[in-house]
């Protein structure tokens, strides 16, 4: 039986999650979009706990694009991680290709200082 985008979207992030964990040190960058907005926060698994989160309502002057809007979506997520004084991290797609809005969040955040 032919799988569902979603179904196949699950499979690649079990096999994602299983490399990318975070710590106090280096959280991890955990990505969710839906259609029509885009979210990043960092996460310290050993303690279960957010650190920093950010979302797209959150930018007061939004550009024109969902791809313009996820890159500006990383460089306030690096602003804020920079602030608590976090400057690696590790990047969980969450089993979404790596193009489009994934790929560009992941720009804006290594533009405004975060590594990974």
């Amino acid at each position: 039986m032919k799988k569902h985008k979603q179904e196949k979207r699950i499979a690649r992030h079990k096999r994602i999650k299983v490399k990318t964990m975070g710590d106090a040190k280096c959280p991890r960058l955990c990505v969710f979009r839906s259609n029509k907005h885009i979210y990043a926060q960092l996460i310290d698994d050993e303690k279960g706990k957010t650190l920093v989160s950010v979302r797209d309502n959150e930018i007061k002057k939004l550009p024109k694009g969902k791809v313009a809007i996820a890159q500006q979506v990383g460089k306030l997520l690096a602003e804020k991680a920079i602030e608590k004084k976090f400057e690696k991290v590790v990047f969980d797609r969450a089993g979404y290709k790596y193009h489009g809005r994934i790929k560009s969040l992941a720009d804006g955040a290594r533009q405004g200082g975060l590594k990974f």
